[in-house]
């Protein structure tokens, strides 16, 4: 059975979709192609590059996108998977996402990749903070282990595992964690080593947890989905990056 999407947001997103005016940004990274999504209000507005989660770059992460356009802000939606790559099926999910968390150089330079197509998108890269969902969480922490010169980063209930043999000693932004606490796939320990890490190595940081929320609360439409942690969380996404990007 399907669920039922709240009224708010079936008004907000009949109202980001009416007023889409993003394209689709074909790419190389490495000579390998990949699809993205840019979206940008106006010449020079601050940039969120965005990252998806394990079904790769879909309708979801098109209203989000949307949606922080209309607050303002350039979007671009990265494709880490590759052009017309966008699995369905949990074993395709798990491969795809699988192959890029043994491959962290090949993650890495995905990210470079598409941080470096907004800005030939005419994206403001100096003025910029990094999100993601889920898995897109876990490859914008890897972005802010690399030492990636953005504003912040930002994750949605995304992996929050250290790899071994990396730190957070160059990092240069700051880190905004929202998870749910009802969160059995990453769970409240993994929540306090990552804070713990992140206090020993003197890196900026909030993290939050809501209450009641599971992996992959913010997710329209899923049995998984949490209205009241979609709210906070996305309010005070927003009130981030009004304090951190220009």
């Amino acid at each position: 059975m399907k669920t039922m999407m709240p009224i708010f947001l079936a008004f907000l997103l009949a109202a980001t979709s009416a007023a889409a005016a993003g394209k689709t940004v074909n790419y190389e990274v490495n000579g390998q192609p990949y699809q993205g999504y840019y979206t940008s209000p106006s010449p020079g507005a601050p940039l969120v590059l965005l990252i998806h989660d394990w079904d790769g770059l879909t309708d979801y992460e098109v209203k989000r996108a949307e949606m922080l356009a209309q607050m303002g802000y350039a979007v671009f939606a990265a494709d880490l998977f590759g052009a017309g790559v966008r699995p369905t099926e949990v074993k395709d999910k798990r491969q795809h996402t699988g192959e890029l968390y043994k491959d962290r150089v090949k993650m890495r330079a995905l990210l470079e990749g598409a941080l470096k197509q907004a800005g030939e998108q005419g994206a403001n890269t100096a003025n910029a903070v990094a999100m993601g969902y889920c898995f897109g969480g876990a490859a914008v922490l890897e972005f802010a282990r690399s030492g990636a010169d953005l504003k912040g980063f930002v994750t949605f209930h995304g992996g929050l595992k250290t790899p071994e043999g990396q730190d957070y000693s160059r990092t240069k932004g700051k880190l905004l964690v929202l998870h749910g606490t009802a969160d059995s796939a990453i769970t409240m320990d993994q929540f306090a080593a990552l804070a713990n890490e992140l206090e020993a190595q003197g890196v900026a940081h909030e993290m939050i947890t809501y209450s009641g929320a599971p992996h992959a609360f913010t997710v329209f439409g899923s049995s998984r989905y949490r209205e009241d942690a979609d709210k906070k969380s996305w309010q005070r996404f927003s009130e981030f990056l009004s304090a951190t990007l220009n």
